[in-house]
Formats: C-alpha cells, sequence, structure tokens
C-alpha cells in the first residue's frame, strides 16, 4: 500500500471536550493521535496531519501538517480538501489517500486493504460499521481534491451527502475486541466521557489484547 497516502484529520474544534485538541488527549501514557499514527503507518506511503493553527503542537510526530486552503472553520471536507492538494503537490505517482480522523485510536490494521479491496469499480470508498456510515475514513482519489473544492465553494459541508454523491463504495467494518469488550472500529472521541471509556479499555488491555483488530 505504498503507493496509498495517508491523511489524519486532526484539527477539530472539540467543542464538547470544552476547545483544545482532543487527538492530543493523552491515552496510555501518551497522545490518542500516536495510536492512531501506529495503525495507519504501516499501511500507507508519505503521511501528513492536517490541521489549522499552530503546527507546532504536533512537532512531536515529525509529520507534515497541512492546513486548510480555505480561511474560516469549514468541517472535515476542507481538511480533506487540502490533505489530497498536499498529496497532488507532494507526492508523485500518488493517486489515492486515506482519510481518518484523529481521535479514532481503535481503526483496523487491515484499514487500508479492504477499503482498496472494497473499492471495486467506484470512484472512491468509504467505511461503514454497525453504527453506520462513517464518511471521513475513505479512500479518495487525489484528483477529488477539485470536486471537493467544488462543493465547498457552493457551502456544501456535509461529508454523508458529498460521499454518496459521489457514488463512494461502501465497505463494512466489524467491531474489534479491545480487552475482551466488542468496540466500533471507528469510536472516537467527543466527550469526556468517551475519553474516559478509550482509557479504561486500554488500561485493561494487555499490549497484545490492544492490538487485536
Amino acid at each position: 500500500m505504498k503507493k496509498i497516502a495517508g491523511i489524519i484529520l486532526a484539527g477539530g474544534q472539540s467543542r464538547r471536550m470544552g476547545g483544545g485538541d482532543k487527538s492530543l488527549l493523552p491515552l496510555r501514557d501518551r497522545p490518542v493521535l500516536a495510536e492512531v499514527v501506529d495503525r495507519l503507518v504501516p499501511q500507507v506511503g508519505p503521511l501528513a496531519l492536517s490541521a489549522n493553527g499552530d503546527p507546532g503542537r504536533f512537532a512531536a510526530f515529525s509529520l507534515p501538517v497541512v492546513p486548510d486552503t480555505l480561511e474560516g472553520s469549514h468541517g472535515p471536507l476542507a481538511g480533506i480538501e487540502a490533505g489530497l492538494s498536499w498529496v497532488r503537490a507532494q507526492c508523485p505517482g500518488v493517486a489515492f489517500a486515506v482519510t481518518v480522523p484523529g481521535d479514532t485510536p481503535f481503526i483496523p490494521a487491515d484499514l487500508v486493504a479492504r477499503l482498496v479491496e472494497g473499492k471495486g469499480e467506484a470512484s472512491m470508498a468509504v467505511a461503514v460499521s454497525a453504527v453506520g456510515l462513517h464518511p471521513v475514513v475513505g479512500l479518495w482519489p487525489v484528483g477529488m481534491a477539485d470536486a471537493l473544492a467544488d462543493a465547498l465553494a457552493r457551502g456544501d459541508r456535509r461529508a454523508s451527502q458529498f460521499v454518496r454523491t459521489q457514488g463512494a463504495a461502501e465497505v463494512f467494518f466489524a467491531p474489534v475486541s479491545i480487552a475482551g469488550t466488542e468496540v466500533d472500529p471507528f469510536f472516537n472521541i467527543n466527550t469526556p466521557e468517551d475519553i474516559d471509556y478509550a482509557r479504561e479499555l486500554t488500561a485493561r488491555a494487555s499490549p497484545s489484547a490492544n492490538d487485536s483488530r
């Protein structure tokens, strides 16, 4: 999968967490983002973070930090557009990129391979689990940056609507086992209760159990 780039969307505003970066909250004695990076690195080639603001707060990860190309807050589609544009400019020969949120610490080890397989003849593929569609967990053609820019210029920000308009293939992912508990593979941290739950799971898990996908 080294010809596929990775883009981690780390720019959420974290309103329900009281502000700040959810992805930098501590989990198992390191940031949530470190879990996401470790799970995605073996699956992709070039990897970047999509985030606005001071890039220095991510310096420990030694990854490119790509800001939105649009001013203001336009949601995850703007981060994906910026990420795809970065791949197109900086990674010659890379035609696709996989996006994941920076607050999803349990993404599967076979995420990229299964999205590639599930895409088939569709233009792109997105993940689905028992809780529904995850439109920002997807395999995107780099050239779709232009369609994203057009949608954002029209004021269209709904990721689910956009991917369905593009005819995205939907790839189902079953729950993963973390410390003997079945967890949605795209469980994301939105509230203080969510980070407490993720900490409880990882505290109960041995290293080998926590790596179960």
